[in-house]
C-alpha cells in the first residue's frame, strides 16, 4: 500500500506594468506549474490588468516609486503558498522546462530553503541560450527572505540552497525603457545613497550601455578596488573593463585588464576567448591558438553562479581555431576544428559554409 505523495505548493508573484503583449504568454507556461498567481500593477495603462484578472483574483495595485525590490517584497508578501516563485512578464517557461518544473514540485525536499534556476536571456540563431546565469527562481515562504536594492534587486541566497538544470527563458518582444535603470541609479546617487558593492557593479553596467565608456571603467575599477562584491562580478568587471579600454581604443590597457582577472581566480573560458579575440586581431595567431585551445580545455561550473556564455566553452573557440589555422596554412587542422564545432551546432551557416570552403580546399 502505498502513501500520499507529498507535493510542494507554489505562489506565482509577479510585477507588471504595461504588459498587454507578453503577459497572457507568460502566465500560460505557467499556470499549471504554480498553485497561486499574485499579479502586482505598478500603473499600466494597457489591458495588462484585464489579462490578469483572467488568470487569477488576486491583482493588486502598487503605486511606483523608482524601486524594484519594494515592488516585489509587496507582491511576495501576497503569496500564500510554500514556496515563492518570480517571473518577469516577458519570461516563459518552455514545454521541457515545465516538464523539468513539475518533477521538481513533485520531489522537491520540503526542508531546501532556496531553488536556483538558470535565467537564459540571451539566444545563438538558432533559438538555443547563448548567456545563462542562475538566478533564484523559488524560495522558501515565511522565512525572511526580503529583496534588496531599487534597481538590479535580488534576495541573497541562504539556508539550505540548491541548483535545479530546469531553467526560465527571457524573450523580449519589444524593448524596455533603456534609460530606467540609469535613471534610478542616479537619482540614488543625488539623494546621497552611498553604493554597495554590488550596485557600484551594475551602475557601471548601466554606464558601459549607454556608451559613457571612461566613467563605466572608472566605476569598474572602484568596484574592485572595494575588495567587496562577489567572485564572479569581480571577474565580469575585469571583462567590462578590458572592453571599455577596447572601445576607447586603448589596446595594451585591454589586455591587462584581462589578465588582472587571473589573480582573482583560474581562467574562466570566456576570458581566454576575449585574449584569444585580442590576439587573433593582431594577427598573432599561434598565440591565439594557445588561448583557444585553453578556452576549449575548460571546464563550465555554471553553479558558480556568474555570466555564463556556454559558446566559449566549446563552439566559439572550435571556429575560431579553425580560422586561425587556416591562417597558419594547417587546412587539415582548420578543418578538424570545423567538424568540431559542427558537432556542437550542426545547423550553423557558419560550419556549413566552412564546410564547403574545406571540400574544396582539401581537394584542390
Amino acid at each position: 500500500m502505498k502513501g500520499l505523495v507529498y507535493m510542494i505548493s507554489i505562489s506565482l508573484c509577479m510585477i507588471v506594468k504595461d504588459e498587454e503583449d507578453v503577459l497572457a504568454r507568460c502566465l500560460d507556461s505557467a499556470r499549471d506549474i504554480v498553485d497561486e498567481i499574485v499579479i502586482v500593477d505598478t500603473g499600466s495603462t494597457d489591458r495588462t490588468r484585464k489579462i490578469a484578472a483572467g488568470y487569477t483574483d488576486l491583482v493588486y495595485d502598487f503605486e511606483w516609486i523608482d524601486d524594484f525590490s519594494a515592488a516585489r517584497n509587496y507582491a511576495f508578501s501576497k503569496g500564500t503558498k510554500e514556496y515563492l516563485m518570480w517571473l518577469d512578464a516577458d519570461d516563459v517557461i518552455s514545454e521541457r522546462d515545465r516538464q523539468g518544473f513539475l518533477a521538481l514540485k513533485k520531489d522537491l525536499d520540503p526542508s531546501v530553503d532556496v531553488v536556483m534556476m538558470k535565467y537564459h536571456t540571451g539566444y545563438d540563431e538558432m533559438g538555443n541560450p547563448s548567456f545563462s546565469y542562475y538566478r533564484e527562481r523559488l524560495i522558501k515562504n515565511h522565512k525572511g527572505y526580503q529583496w534588496n536594492s531599487p534597481i538590479h534587486e535580488a534576495i541573497t541566497p541562504s539556508g539550505n540552497i540548491i541548483y535545479s538544470k530546469t531553467g526560465v527563458e527571457h524573450r523580449k518582444l519589444k524593448a524596455a525603457d533603456p534609460d530606467r535603470n540609469l535613471r534610478i541609479f542616479e537619482k540614488m546617487i543625488r539623494e546621497g545613497t552611498v553604493l554597495d558593492p554590488r550596485q557600484q557593479f551594475y551602475y557601471a553596467g548601466e554606464l558601459y550601455y549607454h556608451h559613457r565608456y571612461e566613467e563605466s571603467k572608472e566605476n569598474y575599477e572602484i568596484f574592485l578596488r572595494s575588495g567587496g562584491g562577489w567572485l564572479e562580478n569581480q571577474i565580469e568587471a575585469c571583462r567590462q573593463i578590458a572592453d571599455c579600454y577596447h572601445q576607447m581604443g586603448q589596446k595594451k590597457e585591454e589586455l591587462e585588464a584581462l589578465f588582472y582577472s587571473f589573480s582573482l581566480d583560474i581562467p574562466r573560458a570566456e576570458i581566454c576567448c576575449d585574449i584569444g579575440k585580442y590576439f587573433f586581431e593582431s594577427e598573432k595567431y599561434p598565440i591565439a591558438v594557445f588561448w583557444y585551445e585553453l578556452a576549449a580545455n575548460t571546464t563550465r561550473q555554471d553553479e558558480r553562479g556568474g555570466f555564463v556564455l556556454p559558446d566559449c566553452y566549446d563552439y566559439i573557440p572550435y571556429l575560431q581555431l579553425c580560422v586561425c589555422y587556416d591562417k597558419l596554412g594547417d587546412y587539415r587542422t582548420a578543418n578538424t576544428y570545423n567538424e568540431m564545432a559542427g558537432k556542437v551546432k550542426p545547423d550553423s551557416k557558419t560550419y556549413l559554409a566552412n564546410r564547403v570552403y574545406f571540400t574544396n580546399r582539401l581537394s584542390q
